[in-house]
């Protein structure tokens, strides 16, 4: 059987690869871009991380809208009676029940005394308008209370008409009001305005969303994210991890081993949408990436913690090079003389750095050659 050299050629492989420019500039961008901070700037800076992973991802376009009464849910209280107002129990402002007496009205009609009607609220809600007080004479089909059951109100949107075209009756929209404070409302589409605004190229979308507890006024803004498209197994992390300009995105991973140390990873962003953004490459599912203080990392320096080299030889037992890489034996004497001969040794050692490349590979090559002409021998 004829006998392979492997061994000559891992070593020589080894040599190589031990020597690699392209290993030693990895770890320098690694020291680069690693920032190590302390426990306390951690908390300061509130870090808050996030892992990365495969979801479902909904693409959304952006549209302002403001919020409306719904027209069904408006009464007035008039009156078929002409007459003078005797007294007004409710004011705009107050909330109402069906059924409920709301004031007196003192008729024209003869008597002594004059016929007294009971003025009743044609339903429940919030008195919006109030056009009466007392003494005051009002005429037969008057307009004396507007009632609102504001319960439940559409958000109208203004659609773009190119996007308009995507969404249908039933499409999921994302809903932020901000005078509402941070939530997050969803509600569906229930159907487009009667008519486009041709000056501004857009197209009314109603959602109904419920208002319970009554805080929701008309004319609030509304910030609307509708969904045109949803798609599954995209890997995406939060908006907030994304920093750099589109030119240079990049987020901060959390390092694997070390403890409160981030790497800064450029990444390729695909698409947005008002929560997350799709992530092209960069990083794998399963990153730790940072979504709160992601910002101020960016600021940090190298961080206020040990440098890469304490770090990692905290963390594995043994000593590294400045920039995070494994010393070499050949690294261990330089640092030895250096401790020796001071300063001006330790440049002189350095200088021969090169040498040392030199002669590791002469030697690599030699025992190659030595071992292929043994084998040939016994082939012989």
């Amino acid at each position: 059987m004829r006998l392979r050299p492997i061994f000559p050629c891992s070593l020589f492989l080894t040599a190589i690869t031990h020597f690699s420019p392209l290993s030693a500039a990895l770890d320098a961008e690694r020291a680069a871009n690693t920032v190590i901070l302390s426990e306390t700037a951690v908390r300061n800076l509130g870090i808050e991380t996030e892992i990365a992973m495969e979801a479902t991802f909904e693409s959304t376009v952006f549209a302002l809208g403001r919020l409306q009464e719904i027209p069904a849910n408006k009464a007035t209280l008039s009156t078929r009676i002409p007459g003078r107002i005797l007294s007004v129990d409710v004011f705009a402002g107050d909330s109402v029940e069906e059924g409920q007496v709301i004031g007196l009205l003192e008729s024209r009609q003869p008597g002594s005394p004059p016929p007294t009607i009971k003025l009743i609220a044609p339903r429940g809600g919030l008195i919006t308008q109030s056009h009466i007080q007392p003494g005051q004479p009002v005429e037969a089909s008057e307009e004396l209370l507007t009632i609102v059951d504001r319960s439940a109100m559409w958000a109208v949107a203004r659609i773009p008409e190119k996007d308009a075209a995507r969404l249908a009756p039933g499409s999921e929209a994302r809903l932020h009001i901000p005078a509402a404070g941070e939530q997050t409302l969803t509600a569906r589409l229930t159907r487009f305005g009667v008519q486009a605004d041709p000056e501004n190229g857009t197209v009314d979308g109603i959602f109904r969303i419920a208002n319970p507890a009554g805080l929701l006024r008309p004319g609030l803004r509304v910030e609307f994210s509708l969904i045109t498209q949803v798609r599954e197994n995209v890997l995406s992390i939060p908006r907030s991890a994304i920093q750099g300009p589109p030119e240079n995105r990049h987020v901060f991973v959390k390092d694997f081993e070390l403890a409160h140390a981030f790497l800064k990873a450029p990444v390729v962003v695909g698409q947005w949408n008002d929560q997350s953004a799709e992530i092209v490459s960069g990083l794998f599912p399963g990153d730790e990436v940072v979504t709160t203080g992601s910002y101020s990392l960016g600021f940090a320096g190298g961080g206020d913690g040990p440098s890469l080299k304490e770090a990692l030889d905290a963390a594995h037992g043994h000593e590294h090079n400045e920039d995070g890489s494994e010393m070499t034996e050949s690294d261990d004497e330089h640092d030895h003389e250096h401790e020796e001969g001071g300063d001006d040794h330790a440049a002189e050692t350095t200088s021969h750095s090169p040498l040392l490349l030199i002669w590791a590979l002469a030697g690599t090559v030699g025992t190659f050659l030595w071992v292929q002409s043994l084998l040939k021998r016994r082939q012989a």
